[in-house]
């Protein structure tokens, strides 16, 4: 039991942190001061450069671990042979949580979430962690199961606000559900089939908004679950908006 207590502490812990590679990547996340950099890898193949030399003196300056690795060993941490450039960095972002944790530990009687359900496609993930995180969102789930990885790509698209966005990690979007359902959140998915208006809802204290797959929608034993559904109205024959865009009108409008 102490063995699996450890285990699911330390599981929570890394839910914090994101592994970046690159060169000018990482040399933007030790420049952060709102960031946590925790180990700078650095392939001991690389060839010697005032670049890396300059990524070193940030590292140590921040209290940062330096380590070296063979080139297959970096490749395993960076999950990227072909563009990490030899360089990757652990980071701890502190807006990110655990959705468990979270759970346990928000005091807060208003709690409106957005939970992500095999959002594939990093440019569209990058922008709506982008969009909520301006509008004041209180968490955006993204399961590990399913979703784009939290990497460069993402972080690219968010224009480096993933680093500090309000992100809440979990396994699947089944294990949300079941999570805030137990608590008592309202869970809505979007239809163009039902006559509730999203912008005319009473929406409740503890309520999430479950956005799915770009062409698929939210997954059919995920929006069973779901207790309401709601449409945004659209005109001049547009069916649906892209789920950033999506994302970005249901945050801005909790927001008001």
């Amino acid at each position: 039991m102490r063995d699996s207590t450890d285990y699911q502490t330390k599981k929570q812990a890394l839910r914090r942190w994101l592994t970046v590679y690159g060169r000018n990547p990482v040399e933007a996340c030790l420049q952060d001061a709102q960031l946590r950099p925790k180990v700078l890898h650095l392939a001991d193949s690389n060839q010697k450069s005032d670049k890396l030399d300059r990524l070193i003196a940030l590292a140590e300056k921040r209290g940062c671990d330096v380590r070296f690795h063979d080139r297959d060993a970096l490749a395993r941490i960076s999950k990227n042979k072909k563009q990490d450039q030899g360089v990757a960095l652990d980071v701890e972002c502190q807006a990110f949580n655990d959705l468990s944790v979270f759970l346990q530990s928000t005091s807060e009687e208003t709690c409106r979430l957005i939970l992500l359900d095999r959002v594939t496609n990093p440019q569209n993930l990058g922008m709506i962690l982008r969009s909520t995180t301006a509008a004041g969102i209180t968490g955006v789930i993204v399961p590990e199961r399913g979703c784009a990885p939290l990497g460069p790509l993402v972080a690219k698209a968010s224009a480096g606000t993933l680093f500090h966005a309000p992100v809440l990690r979990c396994t699947s979007s089944s294990e949300a559900l079941d999570a805030l359902l137990g608590l008592g959140f309202t869970c809505y998915t979007l239809s163009s089939h039902t006559e509730s208006n999203f912008f005319e809802e009473h929406i409740p204290a503890k309520a999430v908004f479950v956005l799915g797959n770009e062409s698929e929608g939210v997954a059919p034993d995920i929006a069973s679950r779901c207790q309401a559904k709601v449409r945004i109205p659209m005109h001049n024959g547009v069916e649906s908006l892209n789920v950033a865009i999506t994302a970005a009108l249901i945050a801005y409008y909790l927001d008001r």
